[in-house]
């Protein structure tokens, strides 16, 4: 955006602009009065009327004729006039002399001569600015740059130009003709006259070498030549000139200017520049021979006179004197070409008084509708757009551009005060010629339509009886653009009223009436040759001054845009002035109110003293008024009353002073029976009414009495005193107005008395409301007293509202804005204001004392609120307290914002504190908090103190932090010492550091392991693993280089190795068993493998359950134990009972499975083997648990089948290494030092395999037992045997031979269990098991040949007595724990339904049951069975129930029976076919092969 020019128009502020509704438009007056304190400020304000109020033209726009006024633009400006004035001064009197003025150019602009003469004249003058060398300052002053010699040109062209005309102006140039003729000298005299006229024509010629050349090198002095002849020389003093030029504005300067010069085209240079000549007188040559005849008389000079040098005598072209040209002041250095005035002639011609400025009429007549279509062509010519787009500004800007440029010339035309009862008002009136629609007929009444606005009761003018044109009567303005109405106020400093019919807009601009006197002081000062000439030129329409210009003095300017439909009112004394933007029309009134009266007479004393006429006579106005006193209303009345008092006193005191002065001539004159004109003042052109004065000698001639002197010569004896009325008479007439005023002057005296009461004489609200009530039911005028009654009143009312509220505490602010503050609260300094203000009252309430005490309290709690912010570390309760204390006050302190930030910081502070004094809780965390709070608080030396030092206690915090995280995480870990030394340093910080208490606790650690490993090592006995485990596992968890750690942990890796070499020896592959759990005697017997007994444990009789004691009952209880004991010996002690309660439920296991197997019991609900299903089929029979199992289900296929000891999954619980590879297991483990579980288990079980072998040799012995050593088995035999006893009988069909119990000694039979319980190998147990099982063979081929009694060895005793006590051992087994299932098997013989072979398949086939030597044959055969039993030996038997079960039975090597669902066979083919099961069919194939 390019920035505005210094010198371009900066628009003023806009003044009031007024919307009223149509309640307040119903009556002007009364708006008026009601915008009048705020309008009058301004000078002008704006109205808009309602929406809607729109009323008809009436004018008829063919009709109305006009002739417009021009207006020169930048004639109009007063500073732009002066300078032409001058310029027209200079050029008249260059011009006189026969040269032409041209203006020159400096640094490309044109020379402001104006100014330049101005500054000169200001600074002293020529001579002293010379003297001085003040023309560098000067060309400063004028807005020249410095530094480029430009004075110098400026005082060339002052000296050729402004100062001969300054000479001129002072009279100097006229010294010259003042001096005396010279006698006529004798010749003797001659050569001394001739020696004067020489030495002046040098002194000349030296003033003129000093200018350089004036005039143009093809310039000449005319000269009359001389012919050559005798006697006779051509004398025509008195001819006329016959070289002629032609008018023009501007012709070339006789002196040198600058080469750059520019011919400007003005129109105030119309001057006709007259073509001057020179009448050059020659003297006779005879007349020169004869010096006794003195020829030469009639042509010499002036002022030397001296006829010599007759080629620089100048004729006159006035007065036809001649003078030297180096004779005048100043000289000239050669004969101007044009006319040449004297001085005596050119002080003639340019003293003529001047002509008084005016506009001039324009000499055509316009109709409405020719103008504006010539005002709508200039404007869009002169800004090339149309006229609707020029933007306002645009032309505001352009217009004082034009007024102030003396360059250019543009000239308008404006159609202004045009009367409207010539040619009809814009607003339609009744009875006029333009008729009027239904519609709008309200606006011929309304009081906004300006014919009937003047007049209305409320305007004064109402009682001047003539009808006064422009004032009463409206006048109508037709503008074009830049058509301007010049700075002026209203007759009789009157209201006016204007408003724009339609076009476009109207730009005002308006200064205050209290600015008028300021306003003309400007101007004067600023133009003061204007006013020498027009004293009254503000009263003329004819000068304007920028509104910037006396903006710049201190004058208060408003501007507005006045656009169709739209009002400007001016105020009294208001000045005002304006243009038009384009085509409009207008139509303005003036009008006067009540208020006006004291100004009206006012101005009828400045006309006196202006000597300015009157529209209307103010007095006689008066007078009329007071005649009618009985209607007036009672503010006029008023008015008038005081209006005539002024009046009267001022009469009287003129007629005294006339007395005195001898005037005692009086007679009445009926002055309101004359014109005006025929009663003016004859000095000062007042419109005499009351009285005046006149002589005898002139009847017609009167002056007012301020002016007697001023009447004529005459005695003053002769003068006549003529009056209107007499003091008699106007007494009455006053005494009349004031008793109609009197009930109103009562009642404002009273109210002014009231509104002015002083301290304890202030009236109360009620005074106030009754006289507002008064006024009202009087119907007394809504003048300015009564508003300030009522505006006093309100406010009164007000203010006892808001300090009631303000005492009561009653907050309107319980509605709080978005700050917390209220939205309409007061501040202490506007509550001290209203304090004040209440006090300040016209009126008395009793809430101002009871205020001022709240002020004071308020005062109170700022004086220690300030005392308690000065402290450096406030209290909180206290400024909490103070916080408290402010919500009685509903006033906005600006304490409690800084309250509640001291009140932050103060908990800010004593959170600080208090993490100070626990430094256990000051956590980083707390502290970053704390810094971010603190960061958000506002500043204080306070809280900047408390955040350095947090920030440095932070600071060093962190890096101890990080110091101490970064030694505790090193790799490898540091020395104790350095980390103690580092935690001795961090002990200082008065803070929580997790990882500087973590070092300190690891220090702590550190030392108590070293202590401990120092007691370890100290100790004698063996360290037990898992206390040297948990050593390693701590100290590794340190994180301190600990130097026992080493060796601690290399002793863990050896028994780590240790236990993995042991997990090898004794551990089967894929096994889930532990070490320990292989190596250490059996805590839970019996529950793997078999389900049903799990429940059954659940079922103990509870006599059993009370019995029990805390035993080891779990391989964690067993591992425990043994780590709590303290040596081997009670690790010993605690195997040894777990062995013995091994033996005793191997023994309860071994007789519990013997039981269930024995044939009492249904064979189909038996569960054995892994897979709990049926016996079938080829089985074993565990040699240690003595459980039956499937052969398929447990035995691999590639073991081989001979004869040996077979025990199942769950008793074959290891490897069981030969006894020198546990033995050297051992030796390394003591050789390590460390006590582990599975070492004194390890130990254990090598004592225990020692102790068994002990007592193996021990029994053998005394059983007369075969050496126990290693034999072959024996082949394996398929056969069926019976294991009987005295109770039971127990067939199942073995693959391998197992131990029978009958008949086997007790010391035997746990001698077995042992060595089978053992988990090392041992030749012995294998040479006890073929032992034993010999034995049995024998015993059973004995039986069978039926031996006697006596016949039994000792040992044969020993058995039997074994025996009987393995009985009596199965017989309480089956009392204690057989009786469930006894009752159980009979319940199953009761509900499950009994599989009976198909009689009619056993029939079919004779021979396959004769002759079968399978089990199942014996087994049909039993005596002692009561139901027959079967298995299906299929591999997936489907279990068939139901009351008949086809069978087929084998008709391969194996004569098994078969469900003939299970194999696939159906009746008719088991009928009709031969079936070979699978086994049969695969024996013959390999048979075959």
């Amino acid at each position: 955006m390019s920035q505005p020019r210094p010198d371009e128009f900066k628009p003023p502020p806009e003044c009031p602009v007024f919307e009223p509704s149509w309640e307040e438009f119903r009556d002007p007056y009364a708006f008026i009065n009601k915008i009048r304190p705020i309008a009058e400020k301004t000078g002008i304000c704006k109205v808009r009327p309602p929406p809607g109020w729109q009323p008809p033209f009436a004018c008829d726009v063919d009709k109305l004729h006009f002739v417009p006024r021009i207006q020169r633009l930048n004639e109009l400006e007063a500073q732009t006039r002066v300078k032409l004035n001058f310029l027209d001064q200079i050029a008249k009197f260059w011009d006189l002399q026969g040269c032409a003025l041209k203006i020159p150019h400096v640094e490309r602009k044109i020379l402001d001569l104006y100014k330049l003469n101005k500054l000169v004249a200001d600074e002293g003058g020529f001579d002293i600015v010379c003297r001085d060398r003040r023309w560098t300052k000067i060309a400063l002053q004028m807005g020249f740059a410095p530094g480029k010699a430009v004075g110098s040109h400026l005082r060339g062209h002052y000296e050729k130009i402004l100062y001969p005309y300054n000479l001129f102006q002072s009279g100097a140039n006229l010294l010259c003709v003042q001096k005396p003729v010279q006698p006529l000298e004798l010749p003797g005299s001659i050569e001394s006259h001739d020696t004067k006229e020489h030495k002046l024509q040098e002194q000349a010629q030296k003033q003129l070498a000093q200018m350089p050349d004036m005039c143009p090198t093809a310039r000449r002095a005319k000269r009359m030549k001389c012919e050559v002849g005798v006697g006779r020389v051509p004398h025509t003093p008195g001819r006329k000139k016959t070289e002629t030029s032609s008018t023009s504005f501007f012709a070339v300067l006789p002196i040198p200017v600058l080469a750059e010069c520019y011919t400007v085209s003005l129109c105030y240079f119309t001057i006709p520049v007259l073509k001057l000549h020179l009448s050059v007188v020659m003297a006779l040559n005879s007349l020169q021979t004869a010096p006794c005849v003195p020829q030469v008389d009639l042509v010499v000079c002036l002022v030397c006179g001296s006829g010599g040098e007759e080629d620089r005598l100048l004729l006159c072209d006035g007065c036809d004197d001649s003078y030297h040209t180096f004779c005048l002041i100043p000289p000239l250095h050669d004969v101007p070409k044009g006319d040449w005035r004297c001085p005596k002639c050119l002080a003639q011609e340019c003293n003529k008084p001047h002509e008084a400025f005016g506009f001039e009429q324009a000499y055509r007549d316009y109709s409405l509708r020719a103008f504006g279509q010539m005002a709508d062509a200039f404007k869009s010519d002169y800004f090339n757009m149309p006229v609707h787009m020029v933007p306002t500004e645009l032309v505001e800007k352009e217009f004082w551009r034009l007024v102030g440029a003396i360059e250019e010339d543009v000239t308008v035309e404006y159609g202004a005060d045009i009367a409207s009862k010539e040619f009809g008002s814009g607003f339609p009136i009744p009875n006029g010629k333009f008729k009027v629609s239904p519609a709008d007929e309200k606006y011929l009444k309304c009081g906004w339509n300006l014919n009937n606005l003047a007049m209305m009761n409320p305007s004064v003018l109402t009682h001047v009886t003539a009808d006064i044109c422009g004032m009463t009567l409206p006048w109508l303005y037709v503008g074009m653009c830049f058509s301007s109405f010049c700075w002026h106020i209203e007759d009789h400093w009157s209201y006016s009223i204007n408003y724009l019919h339609w076009g476009e807009p109207k730009t005002w601009y308006g200064a205050p009436g209290f600015a008028a006197e300021q306003l003309e002081e400007v101007m004067r000062k600023l133009a003061p040759e204007l006013f020498e000439s027009q004293p009254d030129l503000l009263h003329q329409l004819v000068t304007i001054m920028n509104p910037n210009t006396l903006m710049a003095h201190g004058v208060p300017i408003y501007r507005t845009n006045q656009c169709a439909g739209e009002f400007v009112i001016t105020f009294p004394r208001a000045y005002h002035s304006g243009f038009n933007q384009g085509f409009n029309f207008a139509e303005a009134v003036n009008f006067c109110t009540v208020d006006w009266m004291p100004l009206g007479r006012q101005c009828i004393d400045h006309y006196r003293m202006l000597h300015r006429y009157n529209v209307f006579s103010h007095d006689e106005m008066v007078c009329n008024m007071a005649s009618k006193a009985d209607t007036l209303d009672v503010v006029l009345a008023s008015a008038v009353h005081k209006d005539m008092v002024t009046m009267i006193r001022e009469e009287q005191k003129l007629r005294d002073k006339v007395k005195k002065m001898g005037v005692f001539h009086c007679k009445e004159a009926k002055y309101d029976h004359l014109q005006d004109d025929e009663r003016q003042c004859a000095k000062c052109r007042t419109t005499c009414y009351l009285s005046a004065v006149t002589c005898s000698c002139n009847s017609g001639a009167l002056v007012c009495l301020y002016h007697i002197n001023d009447l004529c010569s005459c005695s003053v004896t002769n003068y006549t005193l003529n009056y209107r009325y007499t003091l008699d008479d106007l007494y009455p007439m006053m005494s009349a107005v004031k008793q109609r005023a009197e009930l109103y002057d009562d009642w404002a005296s009273l109210v002014t008395e009231t509104l002015e009461a002083k301290l304890e004489k202030k009236k109360g609200l009620p005074v106030f409301r009754s006289l507002l009530a008064e006024s009202e039911s009087r119907r007394f005028p809504d003048n300015d007293l009564l508003r300030r009654l009522r505006l006093v009143t309100q406010d009164a009312e007000k203010c006892a509202s808001v300090a009631q509220q303000l005492l009561n505490g009653k907050r309107q602010t319980r509605y709080r804005c978005g700050n917390g503050k209220s939205c309409s609260q007061l501040t202490v300094e506007e509550l001290s204001s209203f304090v004040r203000q209440l006090y300040n009252l016209s009126c008395s309430l009793p809430q101002a004392p009871m205020l001022k005490e709240l002020l004071n309290r308020i005062e109170d709690f700022q004086q220690h609120s300030e005392k308690v912010l000065a402290d450096e570390v406030p209290s909180v309760a206290e400024i909490q307290s103070l916080l408290d204390v402010s919500f009685d006050f509903d006033v906005e302190l600006p304490e409690l914002p800084r309250l509640r930030v001291r009140l932050e910081q103060a908990r800010w502070l004593e959170g600080v504190q208090q993490a100070s004094t626990q430094p256990a809780s000051l956590t980083l965390e707390t502290m970053r908090r704390l810094i971010d709070q603190g960061v958000g608080l506002a500043p204080h030396p306070s809280v900047e103190k408390a955040m350095a030092r947090l920030q440095e206690l932070l600071t060093v915090s962190e890096h101890w932090e990080d110091k101490a995280s970064s030694l505790l995480k090193a790799r490898p870990p540091h020395s104790i010492e350095t980390l103690s030394a580092a935690a001795e340093k961090a002990s200082g910080i008065p803070a929580y550091l997790p990882s500087c208490l973590l070092l300190k606790d690891t220090i702590r650690k550190a030392r108590e392991w070293l202590q401990e490993a120092e007691e370890l090592q100290a100790s004698d006995g063996e360290p037990m693993m898992d206390s040297l485990s948990d050593m390693v596992l701590r100290g590794q968890a340190i994180q301190v280089h600990l130097e026992p750690l080493d060796r601690l942990e290399s002793l863990m890796v050896e028994v780590q190795e240790w236990k993995e070499s042991a997990a090898t020896t004794f551990l089967q592959k894929d096994s889930t068993l532990t070490l320990l759990e292989v190596l250490c005697p059996r805590c839970e017997v019996g529950n793997v493998g078999s389900p049903k007994r799990k429940p059954k444990k659940g079922k103990e009789s509870p006599k059993n359950n009370k019995k029990k004691t805390p035993r080891l009952n779990t391989l964690s209880d067993v591992e425990k134990a043994l780590s709590e004991t303290k040596d081997s010996t009670s690790a010993m002690a605690t195997l040894e009972e777990l062995r013995v309660r091994e033996m005793e439920a191997f023994s309860n296991l071994r007789a519990a499975n013997e039981s269930k197997l024995l044939p009492t019991a249904d064979c189909m609900d038996l569960r054995v083997c892994v897979c709990q299903k049926a016996p079938m089929g080829a089985m074993l029979q565990c040699e240690l648990c003595r459980d039956a199992f499937h052969s398929v289900c447990v035995r691999d296929p590639s073991d081989s089948c001979e004869t040996q000891l077979w025990l199942c999954p769950q008793c074959q619980r290891s490897e069981k290494p030969p006894l020198n590879k546990v033995l050297s297991l051992l030796a390394s483990l003591r050789h390590i030092g460390v006590r582990l579980p599975e070492g004194d288990a390890l130990h254990y079980l090598v004592e225990r395999t020692v102790n068994w072998q002990n007592r193996a040799q021990q029994i053998s012995q005394s059983c007369n037992l075969p050496e126990l050593e290693e034999r072959p088995g024996t082949p394996p035999t398929l056969t069926s045997w019976w294991n009987r006893t005295s109770h039971a009988q127990t067939v199942f069909y073995t693959e391998q031979r197992c131990i029978p119990l009958q008949g086997l000694s007790r010391d035997l039979e746990e001698l077995m269990v042992e060595g089978l319980l053992l988990q090392v190998s041992l030749p012995e147990v294998q040479s006890l098991f073929h032992i034993l099982l010999d034995r049995a063979s024998s015993q059973h081929t004995n039986r069978c040949m039926s031996p006697t009694q006596d016949e039994s060895t000792d040992c044969d005793q020993h058995m039997q007595e074994t025996m009987t006590g393995s009985e009596k051992k199965s017989k309480r087994h089956l009392e204690r724990e057989g009786s469930d299932a006894e009752r159980r098997v009979k319940d199953k013989k009761h509900s499950h339904k009994r599989q009976k072979m198909n009689k009619k398949n056993l029939q079919r086939r004779p021979t396959s049951t004769s002759t079968s030597s399978s089990p199942r044959s014996d087994f049909s055969q039993s005596d002692d069975s009561d139901e027959e039993m079967a298995v299906c030996p299929a591999e997936r038997c489907q279990l068939p129930e139901g009351d008949e079960v086809d069978w087929v039975q084998c008709d391969g090597s194996c004569n098994q029976w078969f469900h003939q669902v299970c194999v696939g066979v159906t009746a008719e083919m088991a009928e009709k076919e031969d079936y070979i099961c699978v086994s049969c069919t695969l024996n013959d194939g390999h048979m075959r092969k």
